[in-house]
């Protein structure tokens, strides 16, 4: 019997452990991750402004634009 509690007890350890770090992942670190993915891809499809005096202004970023919508920051890649 005492061997049946001790299995219990690591597989509620281990269970608990999981939602912990599920709990971690899910409400902190994707929403940082799915940010950069969503930024990234807009700056790939986005319209540029990268002339030098732009870039001074916006301390080193181009100004970008998605087909007439509001202008957003993507950086300098070349």
């Amino acid at each position: 019997m005492k061997e049946a509690t001790g299995e219990l007890n690591t597989t509620v350890v281990v269970v608990l452990s999981i939602g912990v770090l599920a709990t971690f992942f899910f409400s902190y670190l994707w929403p940082i991750i799915k940010h950069n993915f969503d930024s990234n891809a807009n700056c790939s499809k986005a319209i540029c402004n990268c002339e030098k005096n732009v870039r001074d202004s916006n301390d080193g970023f181009c100004l970008c634009n998605i087909k007439g919508g509001p202008e957003f920051k993507c950086t300098y890649k070349g």
